[in-house]
């Protein structure tokens, strides 16, 4: 057993009760979380990742539910990714963006942004109400390698996305965005960017989280080809317009 795999085997799992999904309408979801959370470096946590976990502040976390597999975990393989010809826009659209990397500091206007595209896109979600604290603890509470970049136009903010970086790859963790600038692809560019900081780094992977097919807020991350998919613990292809079943 290698040092990673026994660095692995003292973290134990649980399983939340059953709560209201946040994705699909009707359905009740539970997650397992690994704990204790002090315990998972980054090394940890990078083969969490890999096993199809994700976090949310201090929380290591996957899908557990009882009777629904809707959540896919997927990765960009960053080195045979190509970019479609709307992505090719987007990129080009935004091209003026200056990015700079930040650590996890609280900021006002980080957080008037989020509050602005919280109530834009996710109005009346769990949280479009978050105040600075209930912010801080989902964008600020990290205890892997982290940052959060934020994206200039001009001097004016507009997008920051919190990062993960993975022994073998970097995790899209969240991203807000100025919701207000009309034929914007902020959400485009800001993955089209992560990618090309993988590449440049010599980085395999770029982890999206989960694909939802019954979600349009998920389901758009099978645009992304080539895609993989974890499968029966295995990444495999997910080619587009596989329903992933």
């Amino acid at each position: 057993m290698s040092h990673r795999d026994d660095a692995v085997a003292i973290i134990h799992f649980y399983a939340t009760a059953p709560y209201a999904c946040s994705y699909l309408e009707g359905r009740q979801a539970r997650s397992q979380v690994a704990i204790p959370a002090d315990a998972i470096d980054g090394s940890v946590y990078s083969r969490l990742v890999s096993l199809g976990f994700r976090r949310s502040g201090h929380f290591t976390y996957r899908p557990y539910c009882d009777d629904c597999q809707a959540c896919i975990p997927v990765r960009i393989p960053v080195a045979r990714f190509v970019p479609d010809r709307s992505q090719r826009r987007a990129w080009q659209r935004h091209a003026g963006l200056s990015s700079h990397s930040l650590p996890l500091q609280f900021s006002e206007e980080h957080y008037q942004l989020y509050c602005r595209y919280q109530k834009a896109r996710h109005d009346g979600g769990g949280m479009s109400e978050d105040d600075p604290a209930q912010y801080a603890e989902f964008i600020l509470k990290s205890r892997v390698n982290s940052s959060l970049v934020e994206f200039r136009e001009d001097g004016v903010l507009r997008m920051v996305s919190l990062i993960d970086h993975l022994d073998d790859g970097m995790s899209a963790v969240y991203t807000f965005f100025d919701p207000d600038v009309a034929g914007a692809c902020y959400g485009v560019y800001g993955v089209l960017w992560q990618v090309e900081q993988a590449r440049s780094l010599g980085l395999p992977h770029v982890y999206l989280g989960y694909w939802i097919g019954e979600s349009p807020k998920m389901a758009y991350k099978q645009r992304y080809q080539p895609l993989e998919r974890l499968f029966e613990g295995r990444w495999v292809p997910f080619p587009p317009g596989d329903a992933a079943t």
